[in-house]
């Protein structure tokens, strides 16, 4: 169990910090040896562009661009495989390549690069997810993601032209699908027996040291049988 709970928490931490590390690695290597490659990014509707569709997100235009990518990606990837560990490499790979080819059907003609078309499917992924699972931790990290990415949502629409709203608005789909298609596999709240429909009181063995009226009462003839001590307990109210 504890080597089971270790791995698991690994993964929650170990799989986010080591994507950033691949995307900073990127871009380190292009500034050492002074190469660029956006032309592996995405050109939508080209044969050759379609590369760009698994090899965008690690490709970044600037520091810049980078060091916005990288905190809400750290923390989305964070949350992904903490709540959604039995499905998240689906979510992740999946979100890559799906929203990847929206974007090289729909995107302008032009290099469309870097991991915010992940972040918004795994924004619009939380969020959506979070509401249909009608679960209050759930529903609390879908209220963090719009309270600390809200604005995010007027990316998908050409409101600045050197930004990819193509790809924003493919990942904010993609989200969207991937919460209903994930549906079945929602995580439900823990229910106590107490909860279910077919729980009787009378069954129940803690219920059963309790009167009509809520007073504890001792079983003792259970007591006797199996040889323990009977304690009888007294009390006297104090006079006023």
């Amino acid at each position: 169990m504890k080597h089971q709970h270790f791995k698991f928490t690994t993964g929650v931490i170990v799989y986010p910090i080591f994507f950033v590390l691949i995307i900073w690695s990127v871009l380190s290597f292009e500034v050492r040896f002074n190469v660029n490659f956006n032309e592996y990014g995405i050109y939508p509707l080209t044969f050759k562009g379609l590369r760009g569709v698994f090899l965008s997100p690690f490709i970044h235009g600037s520091i810049e661009h980078l060091y916005h990518n990288t905190v809400p990606l750290f923390v989305l990837t964070m949350a992904l495989f903490y709540f959604y560990r039995h499905i998240a490499w689906k979510v992740f790979v999946l979100g890559i390549i799906v929203s990847g080819f929206l974007t090289w059907c729909i995107g302008r003609p032009s290099y469309h690069i870097g991991a915010s078309g992940l972040i918004y499917v795994l924004v619009s992924f939380t969020f959506f997810k979070g509401v249909f699972a009608k679960h209050y931790r759930l529903i609390a990290l879908s209220l963090l993601v719009v309270f600390l990415y809200g604005s995010m949502i007027w990316y998908v629409v050409p409101i600045e032209e050197n930004i990819s709203w193509e790809g924003h608005l493919s990942g904010l789909i993609t989200g969207f699908l991937f919460a209903l298609f994930f549906k079945k596999k929602i995580a439900k709240p823990k229910k106590f027996d107490w909860e279910e429909e077919h729980f009787n009181e009378e069954d129940d063995p803690f219920l059963k040291h309790f009167d009509e009226d809520g007073n504890f009462i001792e079983n003792i003839d259970e007591d006797e049988e199996k040889g323990n001590p009977i304690i009888n307990y007294t009390y006297k109210e104090k006079d006023n």
